[in-house]
């Protein structure tokens, strides 16, 4: 049965439509359940009735003829109790529901089961059989349990797919599609489709010995030149709509192109024998292999860099002509995998948003788009991308979802909050030098997250007093190696330089586990729970130790760092990590360097921080809550695991007392707290910080204009009664609606979506 599962779930996702699908699936299991019928009838959403879709062994003018109300027959009670019902003699049951036009009055015994996809009943997969003595044994109601499971999210696809070609379960034309996804950059775009394809196919490159290696390294070597040129030409005509420090995602490109690099170690393929197409392939798809494992999606976008530059170069290779590609004026740039050449191969001033089947908030393009401002959605599931070329497209980046061919009324709703974005940043940029300070005096700083240069810019124009979390890994991964000293001591130079006087915090490297680098790969069954942060670079004191050093001569003349270790869970972990920080201090001091020694302190990301922060406030000088780990951690939900993200929510009431826990503690003995991560970008969670006495928040630069202008209009007592009002609530999503509430009441409605959410402005036009 495994084997015709594999083959079964093979052939259907192959099928070119929806109804293809289905009839591979009833032909495949009645055949291998040795069954008289199998009948597949899907959910209409819009009638909510069980219409039947696909059949063997009933009459097949019955298709798309025969529906079920929702509770209707035996097919509506396998849907609305959501289990199997298996019945010997099924006319004999009490909702048994006869329909001549089936011809199912000579089949006797029925196993229905739901096929259900995310919690939503799709339909119900049904086999009969003529015989009333034949009763479907257990191992049979399995396997068809086992084949609904599998071929939900299949059905769901091919679903969507016909959906959005205009074909529905009823036939009508189909409107106002939507796709979820994850935000990659804020803001509202409507425009036109264009997907972009990728130039070569590296995975059917056949591998072939060649006798002609000189020639062979000869093509390559072309082939290199020719896509730096590439490259270069299209850092040049960004140039115009980026800073100079925001192109340095292009270099990472152009470094992978070094002779040191990947082009090495395909070279050295050919040399042993292999043609230039077949040694690419292999050199790629090993890179790519090395990222793909890592978890943490910020450094898992490389794979989408190596691959790109691998189609590029197999492109050259094989000579072939790249498709002229048509851009209108508002051009809503789509692919499986977008990538930084992608973006500038539209004219200035004709992109206006992006969509990216794979991909997280921290891929090169989401960091891109939020630097030139362009709204992105990343990370959509079930969208067909060669159907939405052309077509009229509306990219809500604020909420991670792309509507296709939207009504004239969803369009209007969209454009109504382009404008209100586009008048509210306007109106916010008075704020940028005046401090974040309540009604009744109370002051809480207001600090950024940053990775790259582009995060520098966009928060000095925003006002930011200074940076709560600088990511140190970014240096570490643009290399084929560890950085060495001064070249890490540069790049920590440019951040501390940037905001001086302003504090600048600086995280030890984070990898490990779920965040391996190409050339220190680790590979574990849990990487969440395995060897990273604080743990990696204490059993690797060499790494730390150079690291810290660079930091410390980094801040010479500014003396405005400080230094933060993330994944603590030990006070061990802590004692030692001063102990190597205050080693390396007195070290440089001796070299003769006039620095001043850093405040340190630590991250409080797991549960086992939560309960030992006074021992831990008493060693350090501050602390920083990572609430997005934080949340990930005691929820045991993974956010960018679409099948468990919806659990995943910042309001949920376990997550809030904890942090009301961290803020008292740490307070009870005298040390400043703070908080990094998505809660302190939003609007209403950044009242609930401050009111639960959190001393800096930082954020994204973007979210920095709209929480300095909530607090600056309320009084502590007013937030901190609204938090002792949410921290009575049990429901995350009960919270979150109470929070919104009182932010409406207090006129702060602008800062959160309109009124009628885009879901009910679809429910009016199919109502």
């Amino acid at each position: 049965m495994l084997s015709t599962l594999r083959s079964l779930v093979q052939e259907v996702n192959s099928a070119r439509d929806l109804q293809e699908a289905l009839d591979i699936i009833v032909s495949r299991v009645q055949k291998a359940m040795g069954t008289e019928v199998c009948s597949v009838y899907l959910l209409d959403p819009s009638s909510n009735r069980y219409i039947l879709m696909a059949t063997e062994g009933l009459y097949r003018k019955a298709v798309g003829q025969v529906s079920l109300g929702y509770s209707e027959g035996l097919v509506g009670l396998v849907g609305s109790r959501e289990e199997p019902i298996n019945l010997e003699d099924a006319p004999s049951h009490p909702r048994y529901r006869y329909f001549p036009e089936t011809g199912e009055e000579r089949f006797r015994s029925f196993l229905g089961v739901p096929i259900i996809h995310h919690r939503r009943m799709l339909g119900v997969l049904v086999v009969q059989q003529r015989e009333s003595s034949r009763t479907f044994d257990e191992g049979e109601e399995a396997f068809l349990v086992t084949v609904s499971a599998q071929l939900a999210g299949v059905i769901a696809h091919s679903e969507a797919t016909g959906a959005i070609s205009g074909l529905s379960l009823t036939g009508k034309e189909t409107r106002d599609v939507s796709f979820n996804g994850v935000p990659g950059a804020p803001g509202v775009a409507i425009g036109t489709g264009v997907v972009m394809y990728p130039p070569a196919d590296l995975d059917v490159v056949p591998e072939k010995p060649t006798d002609d290696i000189d020639g062979e390294l000869e093509r390559f070597r072309t082939a290199v030149l020719a896509v730096r040129e590439d490259i270069e030409r299209v850092a040049r005509r960004l140039a115009s709509q980026l800073r100079p420090e925001e192109q340095a995602l292009f270099e990472v490109y152009l470094r992978m192109l070094g002779d040191e690099a990947l082009p090495g170690e395909v070279a050295n393929r050919i040399r042993e024998g292999f043609w230039a197409q077949g040694a690419l392939k292999q050199v790629v798809q090993q890179y790519v292999r090395h990222f793909e494992r890592m978890d943490d999606h910020y450094l898992q976008e490389r794979a989408v860099d190596i691959r790109d530059l691998g189609r590029r170069l197999l492109s050259h290779l094989q000579e072939g002509e790249t498709r002229q590609v048509e851009f209108p004026e508002r051009t809503v740039l789509v692919s499986e995998e977008l990538t930084p050449a992608m973006l500038g191969e539209v004219p200035k001033g004709q992109l206006v948003g992006l969509v990216s089947v794979k991909g997280s908030s921290n891929s090169h393009v989401a960091i891109l788009a939020r630097a030139m401002g362009v709204p992105t959605v990343m990370g959509l599931v079930d969208i067909p991308v060669n159907q939405l070329d052309g077509r009229e497209l509306i990219v809500d980046g604020f909420e991670g979802q792309l509507f296709a061919s939207p009504s004239a009324d969803l369009r209007a709703f969209f454009q109504a909050i382009c404008d209100e974005e586009n008048e509210l940043v306007r109106g916010l940029e008075a704020l940028r030098d005046l401090p974040c300070e309540t009604t009744d005096g109370h002051r809480v700083s207001l600090l950024v997250n940053t990775g790259l240069m582009t995060d520098v810019v966009r928060s000095l124009s925003h006002g930011a007093e200074g940076i709560g979390l600088y990511r140190t890994e970014v240096p570490f991964m643009i290399q084929d190696r560890f950085p060495s000293e001064q070249e890490q001591r540069e790049y920590y130079r440019e951040q501390l330089e940037a905001f001086a006087p302003n504090p600048v915090t600086m995280r030890t490297l984070d990898v490990g586990g779920d965040k391996a680098l190409t050339y220190f790969p680790i590979h574990e069954e849990n990487p969440f729970l395995g060897w990273r942060g604080i743990r990696v670079t204490l059993d690797h004191p060499e790494i730390f130790l150079v690291q810290v050093r660079a930091m410390l001569k980094a801040s010479e003349g500014l003396n405005n760092l400080q230094i933060m270790l993330p994944m603590i869970s030990n006070i061990s972990e802590v004692e030692e990590s001063l102990h190597l920080i205050y080693r390396v201090y007195h070290e440089v001091r001796e070299e003769g360097y006039d620095i001043q020694m850093p405040k340190v302190g630590v991250m409080v990301e797991v549960p086992a921080a939560v309960y030992q922060i006074r021992e831990l406030a008493d060693r350090v000088d501050f602390l920083s809550v990572g609430s997005n780990d934080l949340t990930q951690y005691l929820l045991a939900v993974d956010r960018n695991n679409p099948r468990v993200a919806q659990l995943y929510h910042s309001y949920h009431p376990a997550v809030l007392q904890a942090l009301v826990r961290v803020a008292q503690d740490a307070h009870a003995v005298g040390k400043p707290v703070g908080i990094c991560g998505e809660l302190a970008g939003d609007p209403g969670g950044a009242l609930l910080l401050m009111a639960m006495g959190y001393d800096s928040l930082s954020m994204n630069a973007a979210s920095l204009p709209k929480v300095k202008s909530v607090i600056r209009s309320v009084s502590r007592d007013w937030a901190g009664q609204l938090l002792d009002d949410v921290l009575m609530l049990d429901s995350p999503h009960v919270i979150k609606s109470c929070v919104d509430l009182a932010l409406r009441n207090a006129g702060f409605g602008r800062y959160l979506r309109p009124g009628r959410t885009s879901s009910a402005v679809i429910a009016e036009q199919t109502a």
